[in-house]
């Protein structure tokens, strides 16, 4: 968990994978409606088995100048893209998440628009992740610790936010879209801790959310692909509070 970017970006050290999970109870979990409000899947029908992520070239070189231009078509395509993101209130569903060292994880996550999103990593990993609106922490079950970022610092804000219009409200440097997938790359430039970027992928024919890659200022990337997407659950807000109680900071 070395910085800000790192740990959202990365979501979890490959280190932390390996241990069992005793505490606490699991959070509700919003899509077998136990404890949500909503019908079935408004995205997708039949349970879906895990996709395998498209992991970008590392060798790619995508353009950073601030003066990029875009022709009519990716244009469109942002604002396509921008339209479905801010037409989603919440999203339910499954991950898979491959880290820089090209391991594998998998769990469940609850957004819930603005600002409010929890992942839930399958065991035997300890590791949760909350943001309450305003603050993220990523959680170690095991060991009872938690390192707190402001939610504004980290790349999950984009899929957070509200509304977003993405040509106007972030920096876009790259707009691609073949016969499987709109991509829209968005540069961050911080003067303490570099240039990251968020690489958002989603389906050319139902224009849905399939991906993200986070690339750190390091030039490592973590991607994760998400299915069995639901936008109809009505979630507990409970999900997303954040424990200060029974999880203190992160040692050193």
């Amino acid at each position: 968990m070395a910085g800000v970017l790192l740990v959202t970006a990365a979501m979890v050290t490959a280190t932390s994978l390996a241990q069992t999970v005793p505490v606490p109870k699991p959070a509700p979990k919003g899509r077998d409606g136990a404890q949500s409000g909503g019908g079935g899947p408004a995205v997708t029908g039949a349970t879906q088995t895990p996709p395998t992520p498209v992991i970008p070239d590392p060798r790619r070189n995508v353009p950073s100048s601030i003066f990029q231009t875009f022709d009519a078509n990716q244009k469109a395509q942002a604002a396509k893209v921008s339209a479905y993101l801010s037409s989603l209130q919440t999203l339910v569903g499954n991950f898979v998440q491959v880290g820089p060292d090209g391991s594998k994880t998998q769990g469940d996550f609850y957004i819930q628009k603005p600002g409010k999103v929890r992942f839930e990593y399958d065991a035997p990993s300890p590791i949760d992740i909350v943001a309450d609106g305003s603050s993220l922490v990523v959680r170690d079950r095991k060991l009872a610790t938690q390192d707190v970022y402001p939610l504004s610092q980290t790349p999950l804000r984009f899929l957070l936010s509200d509304r977003i219009d993405l040509m106007k409200d972030t920096n876009v440097v790259n707009v691609s879209a073949d016969d499987v997938f709109v991509s829209v790359t968005i540069e961050e430039k911080q003067a303490l801790v570099g240039t990251s970027r968020l690489l958002l992928m989603f389906g050319a024919k139902d224009g849905q959310l399939k991906q993200w890659t986070v690339t750190d200022p390091q030039g490592y990337d973590t991607t994760i692909a998400v299915y069995n997407l639901d936008s109809s659950k009505k979630l507990d807000p409970g999900m997303f509070k954040i424990d200060f109680t029974n999880y203190g900071p992160s040692p050193g």
